[in-house]
């Protein structure tokens, strides 16, 4: 769990700046659309819409701006229809990422991914070459300043969540996939407010990235994957020390 905490943590820091660019709300939008085309748009009755307008809030995206989403995932408006696609390889230091796409242009982003690898070290690898290293799970980030350790435990684990780690100034409340929607429901309903929360990949076991040289290395492919466009979420299972991290941060 520490490398993907940390980087769940640099995440969100890079997503508060992200979203005064508006960048955020582009990616969350595109998740709307697809959640809306694939599941309908009655929030009530599709999961993964209902989780995905619950994020565009978490970010204040205006209620025109969702409603627009959904319309033009349903085709009520005129929209991009998008293809969703996960591509896999090796980070510096052998580290594994998962990068997941939305895209109108599969050539396109297949040749910007592999750009990014290729330039940090890495290299794109073939479907399902990292992905047996990751578990599925929900993820809620939750400030340390808002609630307690044991508060947050108690009440994570009555809703069903599997676990509750601190990292940082941050806990993450981990979560079955089939109970992400209903934890993240009554949570909310108790009053506790999100940093983030998504359904993330897991590393079940981590990489040691100990030299600052490829740790660096490694945060460049990382937040070069992040910034692009047709990117929805990137997964990788490092573990960088803190002093190191803190230095290249």
């Amino acid at each position: 769990m520490a490398g993907h905490s940390k980087w769940a943590n640099i995440k969100h820091r890079k997503g508060v700046a992200d979203a005064r660019r508006g960048k955020v709300f582009t990616k969350l939008i595109k998740e709307i659309m697809v959640a809306a085309r694939l599941g309908g748009g009655d929030i009530g009755g599709n999961p993964r819409l209902r989780a995905a307008v619950a994020a565009a809030k978490t970010v204040n995206m205006p209620k025109d701006n969702i409603d627009r989403g959904i319309k033009k995932g349903t085709g009520e408006l005129e929209g991009v229809a998008y293809e969703e696609i996960t591509y896999e390889g090796y980070g510096p230091g052998g580290v594994a990422v998962l990068v997941e796409c939305m895209t109108d242009n599969r050539v396109r982003t297949v040749a910007e991914i592999r750009f990014f690898f290729s330039k940090s070290g890495g290299n794109l690898g073939e479907a399902n070459c990292v992905s047996w290293m990751f578990d599925r799970k929900g993820l809620i980030v939750v400030d340390q300043a808002v609630i307690s350790e044991d508060e947050l435990m108690v009440a994570a684990l009555e809703a069903n969540a599997e676990d509750v780690v601190a990292e940082g100034n941050t806990f993450q409340v981990i979560i079955n996939p089939d109970d992400f929607a209903a934890v993240r429901e009554t949570l909310a309903a108790r009053g506790i407010v999100f940093l983030a929360a998504s359904i993330s990949m897991i590393p079940k076991n981590t990489v040691a990235v100990d030299d600052p040289k490829t740790a660096g290395q490694l945060m460049k492919l990382l937040n070069n994957l992040e910034d692009n466009d047709d990117v929805q979420q990137v997964h990788a299972n490092f573990d960088i020390p803190d002093a190191i991290m803190e230095a290249i941060s």
